[in-house]
């Protein structure tokens, strides 16, 4: 059997994840809210679950990739990932059935599948990108994460489309669909992936304990001796918190803000839709304007580009929590989307470009790690914000708590 590139196999790897991501997030929070009837401090506790959860495992499982194999790791978290999100889109019949439906609300179910999620999450945390960076080097990282993102985008476009097909016809199937691609992935993995440049400890086998806790302690010693690494966790923290409000909250900022136009019998479910697919081709044209224009492998044009993006990010949060336009909301959204667009690739190369082999998916998991704890601490505060004042308040102290992201990006440059 032929054997793909490792870039072609990363490629495909995160394709098929957007594509699965897609059309399960596209309608997700309708789902969330009209068929389970979440409240906006619910939403908030979902995300604030999976959170706690990465806090806990994201270290276990980064210490595991870099003990022993990252493709294991990430082969391990698409099959835990398949079967949490198969178990979520199934709560409507487990909530049908007069056993569970006795003694588990769906929201306590769903707690449990984000439980599930989140340490599926952990294990494909960090090793993904400390797999390919090890098998293709540091210096090529860059293009390829760009590269990654334009495809995951082209993919999202189609799982976009089936999403709304799907949860036209039921809501909860697009995270059935969504969970049997990742089953597929799994399976994929396991015979095209391959590992070549990996270095396994060696007393792994003799004492894995001892050889899991010095690749941990290895790691948190080598971010400790990087100033540069100490500042990127702490931004990462904000960062974390910004997110959890924001993407927890902006569709129903939108139901409950607007009434969206009627246009034909375009329902909600569409009008998200829509929304998704065009915010998504801008995103991918104006992601390859930049990567064309600029050279996204250098530092410098790096931290500039996450200083003055950042800062923009703030602006259009604002715009889009407190406009009383529905098209002008749109608008803004699809402006924070290039930007994430951008600016995610960059993050994730100048970050990796800073590590050590050794223990690089152990560092990247604690950079997860940073990125939960401003989830956890953030989003249910923001949570309950929005359940006592209004969600456009919980957006506009979202975009707050972006600021020191801004500040620490600013004192990089200056030096």
């Amino acid at each position: 059997m032929s054997t793909l590139e490792t870039k072609h196999v990363y490629y495909i790897m995160h394709m098929i994840i957007s594509l699965a991501s897609s059309i399960m997030f596209t309608t997700y929070a309708i789902y969330y809210i009209e068929e389970l009837g979440l409240n906006p401090l619910q939403l908030i506790l979902i995300g604030t679950a999976i959170e706690l959860t990465v806090i806990i495992f994201e270290s276990v499982t980064g210490v595991v990739a870099d003990t022993y194999s990252r493709r294991i790791s990430i082969i391990i978290a698409t099959f835990i990932l398949g079967a949490a999100f198969i178990f979520e889109g199934s709560i409507p019949y487990l909530t049908g059935s007069t056993v569970v439906a006795g003694v588990l609300s769906a929201f306590v179910l769903l707690l449990i599948g984000e439980f599930i999620r989140g340490i599926g999450e952990t294990f494909l945390s960090g090793a993904d990108q400390a797999w390919l960076t090890d098998e293709v080097g540091e210096g090529k990282v860059a293009k390829i994460f760009v590269r990654t993102n334009q495809l995951r985008l082209i993919a999202s476009l189609a799982g976009i489309i089936i999403s709304v097909a799907l949860a036209s016809i039921a809501l909860n199937l697009p995270f059935i669909v969504g969970g049997v691609l990742y089953i597929l992935l799994g399976i994929f993995l396991c015979v095209f992936m391959k590992e070549k440049n990996f270095e396994k400890v060696d007393a792994a086998k003799e004492n894995p304990w001892k050889a899991m806790s010095a690749t941990f302690l290895s790691g948190v010693s080598f971010i400790k001796n990087k100033p540069i690494l100490v500042m990127l966790l702490v931004v990462t923290v904000f960062i974390g918190a910004t997110s959890e409000g924001f993407d927890r909250l902006w569709e129903a900022h939108l139901l409950e803000t607007f009434t969206f136009p009627s246009i034909g019998q375009l329902d909600a479910v569409v009008w998200f839709g829509i929304i998704h697919f065009v915010g998504t081709l801008i995103s991918i044209g104006a992601m390859e304007w930049y990567q064309k224009r600029f050279d996204v492998n250098k530092p410098k044009v790096i931290r500039y580009s996450l200083f003055y993006f950042t800062i923009a990010q703030i602006v259009f949060m604002i715009f889009f929590a407190l406009t009383p336009y529905f098209y002008l909301s749109i608008f803004c959204f699809w402006i924070l989307g290039i930007i994430g667009s951008i600016t995610a690739p960059m993050y994730q190369a100048w970050l990796n470009q800073q590590l050590e082999s050794k223990s690089r998916a152990t560092v990247l998991s604690i950079m997860g790690q940073g990125n939960a704890v401003g989830q956890g601490l953030g989003g249910p505060f923001v949570g309950i914000i929005a359940t006592r004042y209004y969600i456009r308040t919980a957006l506009v102290l979202s975009a707050i708590l972006l600021i020191p992201a801004v500040v620490l990006y600013g004192k990089v440059i200056k030096r």
